[in-house]
């Protein structure tokens, strides 16, 4: 099988800065500490689907001191050796972000899995399963469950899937499916999937991710390390 390159856009999990929608539910320090846990989850899930290089499209870059504690923890995930790269996503929305990273391996050749961090779901097994159906078609698609996507794979560049997309809305996975008809690719479309963004969606987290609220709680490193028996 050909090597696939799978990004994985990845936010700093800073208090206050990421999950803020399970703030109610986990405090800042809680929600941060899930964000933490689902970013080694989602490396780790990458990693061993071995389909080929594995890179962090982060945000802020990777040089800024907010990942400085992250960069030890999360390249251990690649030992022993290093199988990790990180990028800068650079400024601009969600597809301007996603389009930045993703074109110049696209026009070089290599097809692209591009997927977040939220979905505990997106197993080693269903990235495969994506690589794959991106072998006989030009486009793959894993919708989420709230109208979103979880993971896009593409073979081809194209500005349409990036752009004037109304990103965070329930609309995105249909509109994205109906441009990459109107463009005439072949489409794979996986089994919708659950991100976690709110509290009802923490009903679908693993029993090890789950954290009652304790704002008060200093993150422990225990916290930080890649969860197992997953996937």
């Amino acid at each position: 099988m050909t090597q696939i390159r799978l990004l994985v856009f990845a936010k700093a999990p800073l208090p206050g800065r990421v999950k803020t929608r399970l703030i109610p539910a986990l405090g800042a320090e809680g929600a941060a500490r899930l964000a933490g846990r689902l970013l080694c989850h989602a490396l780790t899930q990458a990693l061993e689907a071995d389909l080929g290089p594995v890179e962090v499209c982060a945000s802020p870059a990777p040089v800024h001191p907010d990942w400085r504690p992250w960069l030890p923890i999360l390249n251990q995930i690649g030992a022993p050796r290093p199988r990790l790269s990180w990028s800068d996503q650079g400024e601009g929305d969600l597809g301007a972000r996603m389009a930045r990273s993703a074109q110049g391996y696209l026009d070089a050749g290599e097809p692209v899995l591009l997927m977040g961090t939220d979905c505990p779901a997106l197993t080693p097994h269903r990235l495969r399963e994506a690589a794959r159906a991106l072998h006989g078609h030009e486009a793959v698609l894993i919708p989420a469950r709230d109208g979103g996507y979880v993971l896009l794979g593409l073979r081809a560049f194209h500005p349409a899937l990036f752009t004037a997309m109304p990103w965070g809305t329930a609309t995105v996975a249909d509109l994205t499916l109906k441009r990459l008809r109107d463009l005439n690719w072949r489409v794979w479309v996986g089994e919708a999937l659950a991100d976690i963004d709110v509290p009802a969606d923490l009903a679908v987290l693993p029993g090890e991710m789950v954290e009652t609220r304790s704002p008060a709680r200093s993150p422990a490193r225990s916290h930080l390390r890649p969860p197992r028996g997953i996937g």
